[in-house]
């Protein structure tokens, strides 16, 4: 099964490029969070820190 799979992805062109693509979208994605945690303020972080604490319990579940 993985012979067929592996022999199909090869006679595709420009098959190669798309695992590149992914890396960097995946890479990208994670520096750029990594970069907003880092600079949100700690007002912001402690904000929503509290929001599950600070809502009202739902009585009604219909």
């Amino acid at each position: 099964m993985l012979k067929f799979i592996k022999h199909h992805m090869e006679t595709i062109t420009g098959i190669e490029i798309f695992p590149l693509i992914s890396f960097l979208i995946f890479f990208t994605f994670f520096i750029l969070l990594l970069i907003w945690v880092f600079r949100s303020s700690k007002e912001y972080i402690a904000e929503v820190e509290q929001l599950p604490l600070d809502q009202e319990p739902q009585t009604d579940l219909l």
